[in-house]
């Protein structure tokens, strides 16, 4: 009785589909504990679904692209005139890095989408790592290429000078802010979607108790689950352009630091 009471609950509880928990433990050190996660799993299996469908489609080469080629190619395409919109033909030099974010980004949200199946960028400790490598590309580069000129990013041209301490505080007030709100914005999202659906699927599956009259009463959570579905679908796709059209446009300011 207490195991399907738990079955029951975990079926019912939003947030239990967000638990991560250990597969594989390979002990302790210090206070720390090493372990290949579920978390670990579904970012591994992300990745071995793009290196695959990479390699399956472009495989042939051929001059006549068959249907996966073309998936590939236009995906190229599109990640390519992103970059070039946002930063330019010299942006190309990163286009290696971001081709390869949208895409894991792009798999990890979709993933996520298949009942049973953990979401990585539901958890803010993945997409922060991710918010906090570009900003480190782009600080590192921008350094790297103009030195201390790279801090002319915080020091807008023809701004009065009796103004300029607060535009500058403004402006890096606003930079630092950068990886919290792209981190926060995919995080929020898929968390928020994925808890909304298993709201309204908890619904159905309480109305169905109730015999003929509950699954009468539970055709509209499930035009429900339905529709959400469906625009979250939409949303992981969106929230992966997003984040990549961001970055384009912070290794921009990396690029050209001058306004």
């Amino acid at each position: 009785m207490a195991s399907e009471a738990a079955t029951h609950s975990d079926t019912v509880d939003p947030i239990h589909q967000f638990h991560i928990n250990n597969l594989v433990d390979f002990g302790q050190i210090g206070h720390s504990t090493f372990a290949f996660t579920n978390s670990a799993l579904f970012m591994a299996i992300t990745v071995i679904l793009i290196v695959g469908f990479m390699m399956l489609s472009t495989r042939g080469r051929g001059l006549v692209p068959g249907r996966m080629q073309n998936v590939t190619e236009m995906f190229y395409e599109f990640t390519a005139n992103m970059l070039r919109e946002a930063a330019g033909s010299e942006g190309m030099r990163f286009f290696p890095f971001v081709f390869t974010l949208f895409a894991f980004i792009l798999v990890a949200n979709l993933i996520g989408m298949v009942p049973y199946f953990f979401t990585v960028t539901a958890h803010i400790v993945i997409t922060g790592a991710l918010a906090l490598l570009v900003m480190a590309i782009v600080i590192g580069y921008g350094f790297s290429k103009h030195g201390f000129g790279f801090l002319k990013l915080f020091v807008p041209d023809e701004v009065p000078g009796v103004i300029l301490p607060m535009i500058v505080a403004i402006e890096i007030l606003s930079f630092i802010s950068r990886p919290v709100s792209l981190s926060i914005r995919l995080f929020a999202n898929m968390l928020a979607g994925h808890i909304t659906l298993k709201v309204f699927a908890g619904f159905i599956i309480s109305l169905s108790t109730f015999g003929v009259i509950g699954w009468a009463g539970a055709v509209l959570p499930f035009l429900m689950v339905v529709a959400l579905t469906a625009l979250e679908i939409l949303v992981a796709v969106l929230q992966a352009y997003v984040f990549a059209i961001l970055t384009c446009m912070y290794l921009n300011d990396a690029l050209h630091p001058s306004h």
